[in-house]
């Protein structure tokens, strides 16, 4: 099993009882105000989507970790590595991509996680590059995205939903581990 510990938190593959606390995060209009056109996700959806990213790690050889606090067990939400076929212009490619229940928020969870997947990226899998799809407006994702040294590659629109989205890249063999 694939598990990536830092000093607050543990990233690792997917438990049964992630599910509950997983559809709370998707339940919560603030979290999801960035994601796709901003609906909530239910419990079904989000059972869904976690057996999707499980079988990413299956077929790919990395996908979405859970997000574990180290201190208490909690939950905080996932981060992980995905292939972005929502948009075809960025392929081939490998994204970067965080959720955080807001309880989380601003406490650098979301920061010092997507830095250990960067490490995983490089080290583990030998990727050499890397990039993130981010809303624009979305501060705290380009917060996030400034700390890892991730530079603007582009703007473009989202070809389903048709808001702008930034593209951030990062060469890996200039990041700093």
């Amino acid at each position: 099993m694939t598990e990536i510990r830092t000093p607050r938190l543990i990233l690792r593959r997917w438990h049964d009882d992630d599910l509950a606390p997983m559809a709370e995060i998707n339940e919560d209009p603030q979290v999801m105000q960035w994601v796709d056109d901003g609906s909530v996700r239910d419990l079904d959806q989000t059972a869904e989507d976690i057996e999707r990213w499980e079988e990413d790690w299956d077929e790919e050889g990395f996908g979405l970790f859970a997000v574990e606090l180290l201190a208490s067990g909690e939950l905080a939400g996932f981060t992980g590595l995905s292939v972005p076929e929502f948009l075809p212009e960025v392929l081939p490619a490998v994204a970067i991509s965080w959720r955080f229940g807001s309880q989380f928020w601003g406490q650098g969870y979301a920061s010092e996680a997507a830095h250990a997947t960067l490490e995983f990226a490089l080290q583990d899998r030998g990727l050499d590059r890397v990039i993130s799809i981010i809303r624009v407006g979305d501060e705290a994702s380009e917060n996030v995205i400034r700390k890892l040294g991730m530079e603007l590659e582009r703007e473009t629109e989202h070809p389903e939903y048709g808001y702008p989205v930034h593209v951030h890249s990062i060469d890996l063999t200039e990041f700093h581990a």
